[in-house]
C-alpha cells in the first residue's frame, strides 16, 4: 500500500436484498452553502525537496505540489499528513483565496502519518471544527476536500463505505473508508460531515492507475485530534516500546485476534530485561485483552516511556502475569 499513490489491490462488492429502509434522507439539493462555509479552512501544500530526501517524483530542489491541509487555529496551525512534508527543505502553503505563506514544521508523527505545520499571517485565519468520528456511520455523506493534481482546492462528495480498515500502513491503522473521489494531492486534506465538521484526514487510496477508483481512506478525527494537540505542545509523540517483534497467533492457538505471538526479542530491550522470549504469547496488557499483533503494538506505543505494565503471558499453555517497564522507541532517541 502506497500512501495516496498506491497500486496494490482492488476490492469490489455487490449488495442486494434485505429489509426495506423505512426512512431515508436525501442528499442536499446543493452543497454550495456547505462548500462556501468550509472552503476557507482548506489549504494546498507544496514542498521543495531536500537533496537526498526520499522520493517524491521530480528532481531535488524543485517545488512539488505535495498535498493538502486544513487550518485549526487562528494563528496559523495547519494539519496535514506526515508523508506530505517528510524530507521537505521548504514548505509553501496556499490559502483558498490565493495567499501564499512559507510554513515551518511544528511537529510530526510518522506512525500515525500526521503532521502540524505553522504559518504566520498578518490577519486571523478561519479555522476548521473537529467533528466526532465516533458518531460517523457507514452510509453517512462525506465531503472530501484538497488540492488534487495541483489543480487548486476541489471538493468531492461520497459516503463512508466502511470503518476500522487496516490497510497495512502502520500499527495504528483504523481508517474510515470513503468512496468520495480522492486523488494524489488530496493527502492531508479534510473529510467533512454534512455539518461542516472534520471527521477525517484524507491519507491514502487504493488504485491500479494512481487515480481515484472510489476507495480512499481517512484517519478518523477522534484518532487524530489528540495526536495533533500533542504535536503542537511537544513537537513529537513519545512512543512506548517493548523491544519485541510480534505476529498474529498461528493457526490452532485460538481465535485469530487473541493475543500476539512474540517472534523476536531485542537484546537489552525492556522485554529482554523482563525475561520474555520468542516462545511466548502476549495475551493482555494491564488486564485488557490484546487483539493480534497490531493491537499489542497500538497498546504499547500509546503509553508513555517509563510506564510499568503487567503483561498476560502464555507459554506452553501456562498463563502468568509479568511486569515490564516500557522504554522509548529507539528511533526517537536518534539511535
Amino acid at each position: 500500500m502506497q500512501r495516496f499513490l498506491g497500486s496494490c489491490f482492488f476490492l469490489a462488492a455487490l449488495c442486494g436484498g434485505g429489509q426495506a429502509v423505512a426512512q431515508m434522507t436525501s442528499a442536499p439539493v446543493s452543497l454550495a452553502p456547505l462548500v462556501r462555509a468550509v472552503a476557507p479552512v482548506v489549504v494546498g501544500i507544496a514542498v521543495t525537496q531536500a537533496p537526498g530526501a526520499p522520493a517524491k517524483p521530480g528532481p531535488a530542489g524543485v517545488a512539488l505540489a505535495a498535498g493538502s491541509g486544513f487550518i485549526i487555529s487562528r494563528d496559523g496551525m495547519i494539519v496535514t499528513n506526515d508523508h506530505v512534508i517528510a524530507g521537505a527543505a521548504r514548505i509553501m502553503v496556499t490559502l483558498n483565496d490565493g495567499e501564499q505563506f512559507a510554513a515551518k514544521l511544528a511537529g510530526a508523527d510518522d506512525l500515525t502519518d500526521i503532521a502540524v505545520i505553522k504559518i504566520t499571517s498578518p490577519h486571523p485565519l478561519p479555522t476548521a471544527a473537529w467533528g466526532n468520528s465516533a458518531n460517523a456511520q457507514v452510509g453517512d455523506w462525506v465531503l472530501a476536500a484538497g488540492n488534487p493534481f495541483a489543480l487548486g482546492n476541489s471538493f468531492t462528495l461520497g459516503i463512508i463505505s466502511a470503518q476500522g480498515r487496516d490497510i497495512g500502513e502502520g500499527p495504528f491503522d483504523h481508517f474510515l473508508q470513503l468512496d468520495a473521489p480522492i486523488n494524489p494531492g488530496n493527502s492531508g486534506g479534510p473529510a467533512f460531515n454534512m455539518a461542516g465538521a472534520v471527521i477525517g484526514i484524507n491519507s491514502a487510496i487504493v488504485s491500479p492507475s494512481g487515480g481515484s477508483v472510489g476507495i480512499g481512506f481517512a484517519i478518523p478525527s477522534n484518532s487524530a485530534r489528540g495526536i495533533v494537540a500533542a504535536l503542537i505542545a511537544h513537537g513529537e509523540i513519545a512512543r512506548g516500546w517493548l523491544g519485541i517483534s510480534v505476529a498474529d497467533p498461528p493457526d490452532g492457538t485460538g481465535a485469530p485476534d487473541e493475543g500476539a505471538q512474540i517472534t523476536g526479542v531485542e537484546p537489552g530491550g525492556p522485554a529482554a530485561k523482563a525475561g520474555l522470549s520468542a516462545s511466548e504469547m502476549v495475551l493482555s496488557v494491564d488486564g485488557r485483552p490484546v487483539s493480534g499483533a497490531s493491537g499489542l503494538t497500538r497498546a504499547i506505543a500509546s503509553m508513555a516511556p517509563g510506564t510499568k505494565v503487567v503483561l498476560g503471558i502464555s507459554e506452553n499453555q501456562h498463563i502468568f502475569d509479568l511486569p515490564v517497564i516500557i522504554d522509548r522507541r529507539p528511533e526517537q532517541l536518534g539511535e
